[in-house]
């Protein structure tokens, strides 16, 4: 028999559930990042989504838990999957397993799953508790849902500057503005997002690598993309001499020289092309899309400025994580985000501060757009 529920155990076992799931973030997409916990009084079995979005939680938990699940309550981040895709639905795996109750928080919006996932559970007997940790949930799995629902990932971001917003020296030095620990913590975020989105004139600039370089999470370094509307990155750059390493994709205008493209696709380098926006940069909107319908669920942009201006103007950027050094360079120094064109106060992006953390001598902020 399983065990009747209980507010506090159920809180706790949802809870493990969750923090289970945020191990995949940025390894499941384009499948959502999800946690599944089996228990009685006490767990029984733990899983989480694997990378590439398979196996998915329900099964890894089941097949540690083996006969043990019979009766017991799954907790699962995320309402289990009803369609038959590359692998069998959660929901019959836990029917077949003899799961007594499912204790969830929220529905899937894949219009695959959408409440069927819970109704086949339902109509096999098995008890269905939905709606505890819903925020949580929804926060954690944002990302996925905005694709899903808007066709826009989850856009995060980051900037490293000065107590005065400038990232870098007139004449262009900016290494190194923070410490070994935000350092560390902005390679963390990498880790924790499927893509990262530089503009052209950064990846010509700074030449970066943009991967992960923390010990043992080499392996987790996102999809690197370049906004490069007149394709001036070099082949000769570090993006383009590692693309048969760790992706690289290009996003540039249709109507750019094909002879520079393909050249670009057989170094490796997946070519995409974007319409441009008024300004002469490509559309953000556009760009977006394109990342969303390619899987993209969670994307972080490092800069430029003239690229993350864009993203404001457009109302596209969802948070920003702020690192801040106790340094000015003053006004000659280049800033972080590029001009919005305001005239009024109240046209102003507005961001809520959710956190503030020191790291070392350094702070970094968190920010999420306000609704």
């Amino acid at each position: 028999m399983t065990s009747s529920p209980n507010p506090a155990r159920d809180l706790h076992f949802l809870e493990t559930a969750l923090n289970l799931a945020r191990r995949g973030l940025g390894e499941t997409w384009p499948n959502p990042a999800v946690g599944c916990v089996i228990a009685r009084e006490h767990i029984i079995a733990r899983g989480w989504t694997q990378t590439g979005g398979r196996p998915h939680a329900e099964t890894e938990a089941l097949a540690r838990a083996g006969s043990a699940a019979k009766g017991a309550t799954a907790y699962v981040s995320l309402e289990p999957c009803a369609h038959r895709g590359k692998t069998a639905p959660c929901a019959d795996a836990l029917i077949a397993a003899g799961i007594a109750r499912v204790v969830a928080p929220i529905s899937d919006p894949d219009p695959r799953v959408a409440g069927q996932g819970f109704e086949k559970l339902r109509n096999a007997g098995i008890t269905v508790d939905i709606g505890l940790c819903a925020e949580q949930a929804a926060r954690l799995n944002a990302g996925f849902i905005s694709r899903i629902v808007q066709n826009l990932p989850l856009v995060t971001v980051k900037i490293a500057s000065t107590l005065d917003g400038k990232i870098a020296t007139a004449s262009g030095e900016s290494r190194w503005i923070t410490g070994d620990a935000a350092r560390a913590h902005g390679h963390f975020l990498r880790v924790e997002h499927d893509a990262i989105l530089v503009g052209g004139t950064t990846a010509i600039t700074d030449d970066p690598e943009l991967n992960c370089r923390l010990p043992g999470l080499a392996q987790a370094s996102p999809v690197r993309i370049v906004a490069d509307g007149r394709m001036r990155l070099p082949l000769t750059s570090k993006l383009v001499q590692s693309a048969h390493t760790i992706p690289v994709w290009l996003l540039t205008r249709p109507d750019g020289d094909p002879l520079r493209k393909q050249a670009f696709r057989d170094a490796g380098v997946e070519v995409i092309e974007i319409i441009s926006g008024g300004n002469g940069m490509l559309n953000s909107a556009a760009m977006l899309n394109a990342l969303s319908e390619r899987g993209i669920t969670r994307l972080l942009i490092e800069g430029g400025s003239a690229l993350i201006a864009s993203m404001l103007q457009a109302n596209m950027v969802d948070q920003i994580v702020w690192f801040r050094a106790p340094k000015l360079i003053g006004d000659d120094g280049l800033g972080a985000i590029g001009p919005l064109g305001l005239n009024h106060l109240a046209q102003s992006p507005v961001y809520l501060r959710e956190s503030i953390r020191h790291l070392g001598h350094d702070v970094v902020e968190t920010y999420r757009r306000q609704a």
